[in-house]
C-alpha cells in the first residue's frame, strides 16, 4: 500500500482551470472569502451561501434568491446566471420560455437554453457542492468570447447544495478529523462516518428519492422552482464508492422509464461526448452506459426526463474525506472536485453546441404529450376520498405541486363497476401537459424487459395513499366541475359549547395528531372499541369503532374546555358535540368498551446497526403526524437505560446481532410488565428469534431456495440476482377490519410496499393475524412469480399478548419514504390502541 500519511498540499485555481482562462480581478475568488483554497477543507453550508452572496453582489451576471429553508432552517439558495441584459428582464424570459415549450409558441432566435446545475443531494457526496464554488466563480469572473457566448445562449440555474443539513453534518464530521498530516488509510475515522451519515437530511431521508414524493421542504421548494422554469437540461452531481472511477449518463438503455422518449437518450448520448472529450484530455478514467438506471421517476436525474428535460446523473468515485488509498491509486479531494468541475463545464459546452436541438426537443415533447393522450385507450383516472378528508387532500396537494389538475366530480359516476360519489371523488384526465407523469403516478406495470432495478419498480401514489381508483376508458360517463381542485387554507370555524361529551372519528389521517395534542394538554380522552350511534347537536350520528370521546365528567383540569376549543379550532378534524350518554344504537358513552387511552411515551431504537432511513421515516411520522416527542436511543445504549418510563418501543430494520442476552431479558421483562413493542422487517425477525414474537418466518435465504442454480452460466448472474430480489413493489393484503389495529380502515384490503424478501408465516392461533397477503398479491412493480407464490397468504401484521404487554410485528416498513400513508395508520393504531389488543 502507498504511503498513508501525507501532508496537505493546497491547490490553487490554476489546478482547476485552464491557464488560458482570464478572470476578472474584481470578482472575489473562493479563497478570498473562505480563507482557504477550494478542497483544503470541506466547505460548510454557511460558507457556501456566503460566497454565493458575495458573487451576486459583485457580478452583474448573477442574482441569488432563497427559495426555501431546510428542516434545520438553512437557506436553500438558487443562483440565476446569464448575460446582464437578460438578467434584468428575467421574468419576461421565463414567461417566453414557458410559452414556447408548453404552449408551442414560435421559438425565438435569441431564446436561451435553461440549464439547471444541481449539486450534492447527498450531503456526504461533497465534491459536488465544493465544485459549485468554482463553477459559480467561473460564471461570474471568466472573461472572453467563450463565456460571453455561454451567457448569451443560456440561463443557468445553479443550486449549490440540494441538501444543506446533510452537507453541514458531513463537513463538520470530516473536517473534525483532518490533521496537518492527512491519512489516506480507509480505516481512518474521517472515512467512516458516525450514524446517521451526511447522506441524508435532518430526518435521515434520502432526498434523491423525494422528487416525486415531496415529503420534505427541500424537495417542495426545488420542485416549485423547477416548474417555474422547466429547464432543458438538469444535472445531478453525486459520488459513488471510492474504488470506482467516474460515471456519466446515459446508463443502461434497457432500464429507462418506458415513457421517456428515445430521443432523450440520444440527446444524452450527444452530451456525453463532451464529457468524454473533457475527461480524455485530462487522462481521467470513466464509464457510461453501464450500472445505474433511469426507471424510478422520483429520482433527480429521472424526474426531469418525463418533463421534456434532459436529466443527467454524474457519479464521482468518492474520497470520503481528503485523501483515500484506492485500487486506482491515491485519490485526493481536489481530484474529485476537479472532475465535477470539468463535467460542469463540458455540460455548458454541450448545451451551447446543441442549443437548437434542446429547444425544439422540449417543445416537441409537449406536443407529443397531447398526441399520446388523444390516442391512449385510458382517458384518465377517477379517485375516491373515502371518509379520510386529510389523507385525500394530501394526495391532491401532491398532484397540485406537480402541476397536475384534478377535477371534483359534479355527478356520481360508475367506473369499472365501482361507484364514485360526486362529493368525494375527483377525475384526473390524461389530456393535460403532464400526461407522462400522470401515467407514471398511476403505473401498475408488473412485467418488464429488464428485471434489474437500481431503485423501486412500483410507486403508484393512489395505492400508497390507500385510495380507491379506477381507469376511465370513456369520458362520456364522467361529469366533472370546470375548475380544478385548489388547496385551501384551514379556517378555524369549529365552535364548541359545553355539552355532555365530544367525539371525533378515527378515519381522518390527522385524528391521531389531535388525540396526541389533547393528551399533552391534560385532556382525558377515551376510545370506543365498538361502534355506536349518538345524539349530537346536529342530530343522530353513527360513529365507527376507534372514535375518540372526550367526556365532560372525566376531566380534571379546570381549563380543559378552553384548551379543547383552542385545539379543535386549529384542527381540520370534525368534532361532534354529544348531548347525552344514552345512545340509540350500540354502546353507551359509559360503556366498558369505551377504554382509557394512555399518553404514549415512545422509545425509537436507532444508532449504528439500524437503518437510518427507516428510523428517520418512523421519527418523521411520529414527530410530524402524531406530534409525539419521540425518544431516539442508539441500539448499543439499550443495555444501560431504564425502559420502565416508556409505553412503546419501536424497532425498524437493521442488524441486532450485537444485542446481548442480558438486554434481551431486559426487553422481555419490560414487555411482560405491560410494554407495547412494534417491530418490522429484521426488527420482527429479531423478536421472533428471541421468542418475544410468537411467529415463524421465511428468511431471504429460505426464499432464495425457490430459484435453482443448476446450469446457470456466469452471464446469468445479474438476471439470477435480479429475479431473487424484491427491489420495491406493491402487494395487496387482506386486513381484519374488526381488529383495533385496523381502526380507520374502510376497505378490507390495503396496498403494502415491500422491498425485502423476509416473510412472516401466519399464526395458527385465532385473532393474531391482523393482515395477510392475498392469494395473488402483486399490484405493481416487479416481483418474480416464485416470490409471489411464497408471499401469497403469508402474514403482513401479527399481534399478540406477551404477559401483560403486547407484541406487534410487520413484515414490511409501514412508513416507507414517509409517503406510504395507507399503512402508516397501522403504526399510529399500534401507538394509541396497541394496549387494547387481547390475542394470546
Amino acid at each position: 500500500m502507498a504511503l498513508l500519511s501525507l501532508q496537505s498540499s493546497a491547490k490553487s485555481l490554476d489546478f482547476y482551470f485552464d491557464e488560458k482562462i482570464n478572470f476578472d480581478p474584481a470578482i472575489p475568488t473562493p479563497e478570498s472569502v473562505l480563507g482557504y483554497q477550494v478542497g483544503d477543507w470541506h466547505v460548510r453550508h454557511d460558507q457556501l451561501v456566503t460566497y454565493m452572496q458575495f458573487l451576486a453582489e459583485k457580478s452583474d451576471r448573477i442574482s441569488i434568491e432563497v427559495i426555501g429553508y431546510s428542516h434545520e432552517q438553512r437557506p436553500l439558495v438558487l443562483l440565476t446566471i446569464t448575460n446582464p441584459a437578460r438578467l434584468n428582464n428575467i421574468d419576461m424570459v421565463q414567461k417566453q420560455h414557458l410559452s414556447q415549450s408548453l404552449l408551442g409558441k414560435k421559438i425565438e432566435q435569441n431564446s436561451p437554453v435553461i440549464t439547471w446545475m444541481g449539486y450534492s443531494v447527498h450531503g456526504n457526496e461533497a465534491s459536488g457542492s465544493n465544485a459549485a464554488l468554482l463553477v459559480a466563480y467561473y460564471l461570474a469572473a471568466a472573461q472572453g468570447e467563450k463565456i460571453e457566448k455561454l451567457l448569451d445562449d443560456t440561463v443557468i440555474l445553479l443550486d449549490p447544495s440540494l441538501n444543506p443539513d446533510g452537507l453541514a453534518r458531513f463537513s463538520q464530521w470530516v473536517n473534525s478529523y483532518k490533521g496537518k498530516n492527512i491519512s489516506a488509510d480507509p480505516n481512518h475515522k474521517d472515512h467512516n462516518e458516525a450514524w446517521p451519515s451526511g447522506r441524508t437530511n435532518h430526518y435521515f431521508t434520502d432526498l434523491n428519492r423525494d422528487w416525486l414524493l415531496l415529503q420534505h421542504p427541500e424537495s417542495r421548494a426545488r420542485i416549485a422552482k423547477y416548474h417555474q422554469w422547466m429547464p432543458h437540461v438538469l444535472t445531478d452531481f453525486h459520488e459513488m464508492g471510492p474504488h470506482s472511477t467516474y460515471f456519466f449518463q446515459p446508463g443502461i438503455p434497457s432500464r429507462k422509464f418506458p415513457l421517456t422518449p428515445n430521443e432523450n437518450v440520444e440527446l444524452t448520448q450527444e452530451i456525453a461526448t463532451f464529457h468524454a472529450a473533457a475527461l480524455d484530455q485530462q487522462g481521467e478514467l470513466y464509464f457510461t452506459e453501464e450500472s445505474f438506471d433511469d426507471f424510478y421517476i422520483g429520482k433527480g436525474s429521472t424526474y426531469p426526463d418525463i418533463h421534456g428535460t434532459i436529466g443527467i446523473l454524474f457519479e464521482q468515485g468518492s474520497v470520503r474525506g481528503h485523501k483515500y488509498e484506492t485500487i486506482n491509486g491515491l485519490r485526493e479531494f481536489y481530484d474529485a472536485i476537479k472532475n465535477q468541475l470539468t463535467t460542469s463545464l463540458s455540460t455548458f459546452d454541450a448545451v451551447v453546441s446543441g442549443k437548437s436541438s434542446l429547444l425544439t426537443y422540449q417543445q416537441r415533447f409537449y406536443k407529443d404529450n397531447a398526441k399520446l393522450a388523444s390516442k391512449d385507450k385510458v382517458k384518465g383516472y377517477v379517485v375516491a376520498s373515502g371518509k379520510d378528508k386529510s389523507r385525500f387532500e394530501a394526495f391532491l396537494s401532491l398532484l397540485h405541486q406537480h402541476q397536475i389538475k384534478a377535477y371534483p366530480l359534479s355527478k356520481e359516476a360508475t367506473v369499472a363497476k365501482q361507484i364514485f360519489d360526486a362529493n368525494s371523488s375527483v377525475y384526473v384526465p390524461l389530456n393535460q401537459s403532464q400526461y407522462r407523469l400522470i401515467k407514471g403516478i398511476f403505473l401498475e406495470q408488473t412485467s418488464f424487459n429488464d428485471n434489474t432495478f437500481y431503485d423501486v419498480s412500483g410507486w403508484n401514489l393512489a395505492h400508497s395513499f390507500n385510495l380507491e381508483f379506477a381507469k376511465v376508458n370513456s369520458n362520456r360517463g364522467v361529469k366533472y366541475q370546470a375548475q380544478a381542485w385548489q388547496p385551501e387554507a384551514h379556517q378555524e370555524n369549529q365552535e364548541l359549547s359545553k355539552n355532555y361529551a365530544f367525539v371525533f372519528e378515527w378515519h381522518d389521517y390527522l385524528a391521531p395528531k389531535l388525540l396526541s395534542q389533547l393528551q399533552q394538554n391534560g385532556i382525558v380522552a377515551r376510545g370506543a372499541m365498538k361502534p355506536f350511534t349518538a345524539s349530537t347537536t346536529n342530530g343522530e350520528h353513527a360513529f365507527s369503532a376507534g372514535s375518540i370521546i372526550i367526556a365532560k365528567g372525566l376531566q380534571q383540569d379546570a381549563n380543559w374546555f378552553k384548551k379543547l376549543q383552542t385545539l379543535v379550532r386549529k384542527s381540520p378534524v370534525k368534532v361532534h358535540q354529544i348531548t347525552s350518554g344514552l345512545t340509540s344504537k350500540g354502546i353507551d358513552i359509559g360503556s366498558r368498551n369505551i377504554v382509557p387511552l394512555k399518553t404514549p411515551k415512545v422509545l425509537l431504537v436507532g444508532g449504528q446497526g439500524t437503518s437510518q432511513y427507516e428510523v428517520g421515516e418512523v421519527w418523521y411520522y411520529l414527530d410530524r403526524y402524531l406530534d409525539i416527542a419521540t425518544t431516539l436511543v442508539d441500539l448499543e445504549r439499550l443495555k444501560r437505560i431504564d425502559l420502565a418510563p416508556y409505553t412503546h418501543i419501536v424497532m425498524t430494520n437493521g442488524s441486532f446481532a450485537s444485542v446481548s442476552t442480558k438486554t434481551v431479558d431486559k426487553l422481555k421483562y419490560w414487555v411482560q410488565h405491560g410494554g407495547v413493542v412494534w417491530a418490522h422487517k429484521s426488527g420482527a425477525k429479531f423478536l421472533a428469534d428471541k421468542g418475544i414474537l410468537k411467529a415463524e418466518y421465511l428468511s431471504s435465504d429460505d426464499m432464495a431456495k425457490a430459484f435453482p442454480t443448476d446450469n446457470l452460466s456466469y452471464a446469468d448472474k445479474d438476471r439470477y440476482h435480479g429475479d431473487k430480489r424484491i427491489a420495491g413493489a406493491i402487494f395487496n393484503a387482506n386486513i381484519d377490519l374488526s381488529h383495533p389495529l385496523s381502526f380507520s380502515y374502510e376497505r378490507n384490503t390495503v396496498p403494502v410496499f415491500k422491498n425485502n424478501t423476509f416473510v412472516l408465516k401466519p399464526s395458527a392461533k385465532p385473532f393474531v393475524n391482523v393482515a395477510t397477503y392475498t392469494d395473488a398479491p402483486l399490484l405493481a412493480g416487479f416481483s418474480h412469480e416464485k416470490n409471489n407464490q411464497q408471499i401469497s397468504g403469508k402474514a403482513v401484521v401479527l399481534a399478540h399478548n406477551y404477559g401483560k404487554g403486547k407484541v406487534i410485528a410487520m413484515s414490511d416498513n409501514p412508513v416507507f419514504r414517509s409517503y406510504w400513508y395507507g399503512t402508516s395508520r397501522l403504526l399510529s393504531n399500534a401507538i394509541f390502541y396497541g394496549h387494547t389488543i387481547d390475542s394470546k
